[in-house]
């Protein structure tokens, strides 16, 4: 009797063991989620030979880097740790020079890049011309862009982060900030500084 008591125990033991065993899963690798603002814009009018509209969640702040030019800015989102830099130079017969350096530029990231599109932009009726770069992959710039009079003026800009790049954390991010780059272009206007 006493060795059937202790079968029986054994056996409920071993039951019970089974049952409890929890069936785990691997679960993928998450981000947090991210809660965009509403895209509504401001326009930068004074004291530049170009005037755009910039989100009105974004701070303008004159650049003061070491090499910044006349009407060098960023656009930065504090929120994100981003900031679009805009570098502009007036032409003076050397616009194919600047063309260049635009362009080996965008494509010094090609290093880490797993791909860079480009974009052509057109709006003739305001001698706005420029091509966007949409960098795809862990390269330390996700977007460039440069816009031109193709005679005076000539503008660059570059998105960069704060922040390790990873494509997949960021891309969220990177894609709210393209539809504001996006309209930064469509809305773009050169000006003469005697407009200001």
């Amino acid at each position: 009797m006493k060795f059937l008591r202790i079968q029986l125990v054994l056996c409920l033991f071993a039951f019970l063991s089974v049952q409890c065993k929890e069936v785990s899963t691997p679960k993928p690798r998450g981000y947090f989620r991210i809660n965009f603002p509403e895209h509504e814009y401001d326009t930068l009018q004074h004291g530049f030979p170009y005037s755009f509209e910039y989100p009105e969640y974004t701070k303008i702040a004159k650049d003061r880097s070491p090499s910044a030019e006349a009407y060098w800015i960023n656009i930065e989102y504090p929120e994100y740790r981003g900031k679009i830099h805009l570098s502009y130079k007036s032409v003076d017969n050397n616009l194919r020079e600047i063309l260049e350096d635009s362009r080996r530029l965008a494509y010094k990231h090609s290093i880490k890049a797993d791909a860079i599109g480009e974009k052509l932009f057109e709006a003739p009726e305001k001698k706005v011309y420029g091509i966007l770069y949409d960098i795809k992959g862990d390269a330390a710039s996700s977007v460039q862009f440069f816009l031109t009079d193709s005679v005076r003026n000539f503008l660059r800009g570059s998105l960069y982060f704060n922040v390790i790049p990873n494509k997949d954390s960021l891309a969220p991010v990177v894609d709210f900030v393209k539809e504001d780059i996006y309209h930064l272009m469509e809305t773009f206007e050169w000006k003469s500084l005697s407009d200001n």
